[in-house]
């Protein structure tokens, strides 16, 4: 059940210090009195953001440290069985998660907390009673069987649905190859985002944690840029806290579809309603916006040229062959099957059949797909 007048925890963070870190998740937890949902014996499953091997640094994923410090509060409330699970891009197999653990840190993080990686690699029909586009998802395992999910969410810019928050960061609770299936259903962006909203009511976590120490701004959300932007956040309600992230990197909810759907079906509150909590913060006025977030400007020029006009400004992947080295990971991860692997062993994109999904943006380990757009639309 997702408490729609939840509020915000807001507290500074400067470092990922392990000591400064669990002094902030401790006073997250006192803030918002959220001791009270837990108790000995539990089955616990943090939900980090792993999308891609990347190092901590790269802003790309959660920081381990406050994995570990969310892990270390939940043993001193008594709670011994503490997992750590994701289903990131690509397959979702042992040997991926293996690799992913430890280039993300969370193999580092779970030996020094206690708490276990998860390699089930199942999964199950879970029911979505109130869903408007889903009435049910295949869910990995160690979400489904938790009695209590914990989001712990990296604070990101994304080239398709604007934030990559708490609410988006559940996607990583459909298993594996799944994932494209629902960019190929719900090519619109806000279909796409609604159907996110369904999937939020699925997983339901109880406790959403948001990383915003370095975040990532520009062409999220792994193509992008690190930013220092200082910042936790936390709240029993993804939609909440997406709502003041957003207002914190100055990104408007109107654009954000997973707000704009949550506004209408009545899982959170309008950005100046919501209850903030613990350290005052000023808004990153200049947080770079992905090259994809765009305004229809078409109405502006004569209706025969309309067509046109949004052809060639609407943003598109584009493969940078230099650095393409042909791993096929873009392929693997396209919905429509649009990209093959040519004789040169180089990705190529047939355009009359992408749907501008920018998975294979987000999938791409080299940084060799950027989002492309003609600048002179930069009004």
């Amino acid at each position: 059940m997702i408490r729609p007048d939840a509020p915000v925890s807001a507290l500074h963070l400067n470092s990922y210090e392990p000591d400064a870190v669990q002094t902030v998740v401790d006073r997250h937890f006192s803030l918002l009195g959220l001791d009270a949902l837990l108790r000995p014996g539990m089955r616990v499953t943090i939900k980090p953001n792993l999308v891609m091997k990347r190092t901590p640094q790269t802003a790309t994923t959660t920081h381990p440290q406050l994995v570990a410090a969310i892990v270390r509060h939940l043993k001193g409330c008594g709670v011994t069985d503490v997992s750590i699970a994701d289903s990131p891009g690509g397959l979702y197999t042992v040997q991926a998660l293996k690799g992913i653990y430890a280039v993300c840190g969370m193999e580092q993080a779970a030996r020094e907390s206690g708490a276990q990686l998860n390699f089930d690699v199942s999964y199950g029909e879970v029911a979505c009673p109130d869903g408007e586009l889903c009435r049910s998802f295949q869910i990995i395992h160690p979400i489904s069987q938790a009695d209590l999910v914990i989001n712990v969410c990296k604070l990101k810019t994304h080239c398709m649905t604007v934030l990559s928050g708490g609410v988006k960061n559940l996607f990583g609770c459909v298993p594996g190859l799944m994932k494209p299936e629902f960019h190929y259903r719900f090519p619109d962006k806000n279909q796409f985002c609604n159907m996110l909203v369904d999937l939020c009511r699925t997983v339901a976590p109880a406790i959403t944690f948001a990383d915003a120490v370095e975040s990532m701004e520009g062409n999220g959300p792994s193509g992008g840029s690190v930013r220092h932007t200082g910042m936790t956040f936390c709240s029993e309600n993804p939609f909440q806290l997406d709502m003041v992230a957003a207002g914190f990197l100055t990104l408007p909810p109107q654009d954000i579809y997973t707000l704009t759907n949550g506004l209408r079906r009545g899982l959170c509150q309008e950005q100046d309603a919501v209850a903030v909590l613990g350290d005052a913060f000023e808004p990153v006025r200049d947080f770079k916006k992905p090259d994809s977030h765009t305004i229809d400007f078409s109405q502006r020029v004569p209706a025969f040229l309309r067509p046109v006009v949004k052809r060639l400004a609407s943003p598109r992947p584009k493969i940078d062959r230099s650095r393409c080295v042909g791993c096929g990971k873009c392929a693997e991860s396209c919905p429509p099957g649009t990209i093959t692997i040519t004789a040169e062993k180089k990705a190529r994109i047939h355009y009359q059949n992408c749907i501008k999904c920018f998975c294979c943006h987000e999938m791409c380990p080299v940084r060799a797909i950027d989002v492309r757009r003609l600048k002179l639309f930069d009004i």
